[in-house]
């Protein structure tokens, strides 16, 4: 017990609560005791299960219930009493509405307690307690202006009698804070306190808080438990110090691997995700390999609710974003649908005013539950949350815990099981995706020769975790070199980049080379490793949107070096990146590339050589971006200077380029303008050349020339103004 002023600076800031609510204008009289009937007959019907579950709060929630209760009683009791609506004096209707407001606001508070995690409730406890305890004085208030004489004679005595009483037992109710939850709580803060302290909680010790008060009894209810308090992190909702937050989180992932070890959680070797052991399906989501019949997946499929799908693809949401028109889609699909050129809204057919795409974190919690109330296996994106938000308050006590949880995972890694192996693999893989500290300690601990063994592993799902950890590993710039110092272990990624059991591990394995290549010394080494640059090249013809984009990026680091060139021709690089000038969202990348490649006149034959080239870089300065336009006509001009006189003059023929040209001038960045004049001038050259020589030909006849080279020499008009620059 306490006082409410001890408490008032340990309220939330940000209250399940908050909010403005109202009742329905259109309800009155007897559709109003109707509506509360059934709303708090809900609540009730709802209280077993799931309220009797909620793990704290217990005190707290069954006075809430108990409020809940006597209103239903109220209720029933106006509905068999029959009468009109004109016999509800005004005052009384005007307290119903307000009690409309009370009840659901019972119903959003209740609903709060019983979805959310143990430990989030355990650090919630004095916010949570009052809040129970702000109803009840609100529900006080009304009880004390509630006209219970005027309508007393539409009641029975007994109702009456659970209306007094309740009005005064409401006044003597206090703030109400569990010392037991208390207690509970400043253990879990204790563990906190050892880990900054540079200890180790014992093992016993966690037991006992985790297993036995908590009732967190398998590595299933663990994991749950993490993925709720990270994705509170992530919403960034000022509920509890993000300190704090990320030292329980790391917390409850040591107590996860120590306390319940590695082989409870089935995995899906079908692109290395981790699922609950059940033979459910739900529509639009094949949760299992199973071969079962028509009528056996409709019995078992699960009706995914309607806001929940992508309105393009019909599909459960994985990550929802909200674009400017205020319609909400799945990230991937509406980047598709943008990226194919489209610019309006696909529901409302609005104009899309930007391409801004803003998380939709309600949905995409509210979805997150629904998946687990429904044993739905669901993992949130990979930027998601993003490494700026789970590191920028990176307690001791955190690392502390994490270089814990790592010591036990590279153990499995060296004497494991393969089940065991593998959720060490993709925990490290999730550990090193978030901050300098974890990819030091991961390092530190031994990890990266471990893993360049089980990038060869047979096993889908263990490959996939590694080559993704080895990503993750070496974005911190001291990971690359022990990487790359690694015996075999860039011959390992390129392998898994040539033959990685699945997409996803051949595109990590590209981006893998990308993250290596950011060191200039590494870039000729990587393009000269067998099979590496061949592979980039097949990715990036034949691999998906996101493979593409790996691929692109990666060849664009490794032609920044002179060196790479020869390497770059040999392979069929150049020939790809060609190619993928006229795919959008990679085309930027691949004409950047092409305009440093060409500088050297074997790049330069080679690409002179390919019948799309200059046509798609001439396409580029038309429809990309301004980075595209840029770096299209910079490769143009590269490839004149370096290419002779034949690849120019095809270059001058090409239709439009004075007039994309002429744009360009006034309408490109600074970089973009200065290569549009540039290449101008080498047009118009080229232009005066081609004439010259025609005219010499024909002996000064300009009909001659007109009549035998009429399409060949004045195709595109040069008469350009060239500002100076």
């Amino acid at each position: 017990m306490a006082c409410a002023a001890v408490f008032s600076s340990l309220r939330r800031r940000k209250s399940p609560l908050l909010g403005a609510f109202y009742t329905p204008s259109d309800l009155s009289g007897p559709a109003l005791v109707e509506t509360l009937q059934t709303m708090s007959s809900g609540i009730l019907a709802n209280s077993h299960p799931p309220h009797h579950q909620i793990s704290f709060q217990r005190r707290n929630t069954r006075s809430l219930l108990r409020k809940i209760e006597v209103f239903s009683l109220l209720f029933d009791s106006f509905k068999d009493s029959n009468d009109d609506d004109d016999l509800l004096p005004s005052s009384a209707v005007l307290c119903l509405k307000e009690l409309y407001i009370l009840i659901y606001r019972s119903k959003i508070l209740l609903d709060y307690c019983s979805q959310s995690s143990r430990l989030w409730l355990l650090l919630q406890n004095p916010a949570l307690s009052g809040h129970f305890h702000d109803l009840n004085q609100e529900f006080s208030t009304l009880l004390d202006v509630f006209p219970l004489d005027d309508i007393r004679k539409s009641l029975s005595d007994e109702v009456c009698e659970h209306i007094d009483l309740l009005r005064r037992q409401s006044r003597r109710l206090r703030l109400f804070v569990d010392a037991n939850d208390e207690d509970l709580r400043g253990r879990i803060f204790s563990f906190i306190d050892q880990l900054d302290h540079g200890g180790r909680p014992c093992k016993s010790d966690l037991r006992e808080v985790f297993v036995v008060s908590l009732g967190i009894s398998d590595a299933k209810s663990c994991r749950a438990e993490i993925e709720f308090l990270e994705e509170q992190l992530y919403n960034q909702e000022d509920d509890v110090d993000p300190t704090v937050l990320n030292g329980v989180i790391a917390l409850a992932r040591y107590c996860r691997f120590l306390l319940f070890g590695f082989d409870e959680e089935v995995i899906d070797v079908k692109g290395g995700r981790f699922k609950r052991s059940t033979g459910r399906r739900m529509r639009g989501y094949n949760k299992t390999s199973d071969c079962h019949s028509d009528e056996e997946e409709e019995k078992e499929a699960i009706a995914v609710p309607k806001d929940f799908c992508c309105p393009i693809s019909l599909d459960l949401m994985r990550d929802p974003v909200i674009v400017s028109t205020g319609q909400t889609y799945d990230r991937a699909s509406i980047v598709r649908w943008m990226e194919e050129g489209h610019s309006t809204c696909p529901n409302s057919g609005q104009t899309l005013t930007h391409h801004r795409l803003v998380p939709n974190r309600t949905l995409r919690s509210l979805i997150s539950q629904w998946c687990a109330a429904h044993d739905v296996p669901y993992e949130p994106p990979d930027d998601a949350p993003s490494e700026a938000t789970l590191t920028a308050s990176m307690s001791r006590a955190a690392v502390e815990a994490n270089r814990a949880t790592v010591e036990l995972l590279v153990n499995q890694l060296e004497g494991g099981s393969e089940t065991a192996k593998t959720a060490a693999a993709r925990e490290l893989r999730l550990l090193a995706k978030t901050g300098k500290e974890n990819r030091v300690c991961i390092a530190e601990a031994g990890a990266i020769p471990l893993l360049r063994g089980m990038l060869s592993s047979r096993n889908p799902v263990i490959q996939e975790n590694s080559v993704t950890a080895m990503l993750n590993l070496s974005i911190h710039d001291k990971n690359k070199v022990l990487i790359m110092e690694e015996k075999d272990c860039l011959r390992f990624i390129v392998g898994v980049l040539r033959h990685g059991w699945v997409t996803e591990a051949r595109e990590n394995a590209a981006a893998t080379l990308f993250s290596l290549s950011a060191v200039h010394d590494y870039k000729k080494r990587i393009a000269d490793e067998p099979g590496a640059l061949e592979a980039l090249a097949d990715l990036l013809k034949d691999g998906s949107s996101r493979g593409k984009k790996d691929a692109v990026t990666a060849m664009f680091n490794l032609s920044t070096h002179a060196g790479s060139c020869a390497r770059m021709v040999d392979s069929g690089a150049v020939s790809a990146l060609v190619g993928a000038l006229a795919t959008d969202g990679v085309a930027e990348e691949a004409a950047g590339a092409l305009a440093l490649l060409v500088r050297q006149p074997l790049a330069a034959a080679s690409v002179g050589k390919e019948e799309k080239a200059v046509h798609n870089l001439v396409g580029l300065m038309r429809r990309g971006s301004p980075r595209g336009k840029e770096n299209a006509v910079a490769a143009l001009l590269e490839l004149c200077r370096s290419g002779g006189s034949a690849v120019t003059e095809r270059v001058v023929r090409a239709p439009a380029l004075g007039g994309l040209l002429q744009t360009l001038l006034f309408t490109g960045t600074k970089r973009a303008r200065r290569k549009a004049a540039s290449l101008a001038r080498v047009c118009q050259r080229c232009e005066y050349t081609v004439l010259t020589a025609a005219m010499q030909w024909s002996g000064g006849d300009r009909s001659r020339v007109s009549s035998n080279f009429g399409a060949d020499v004045s195709v595109v008009p040069m008469a350009i103004s060239v500002p100076v620059l």
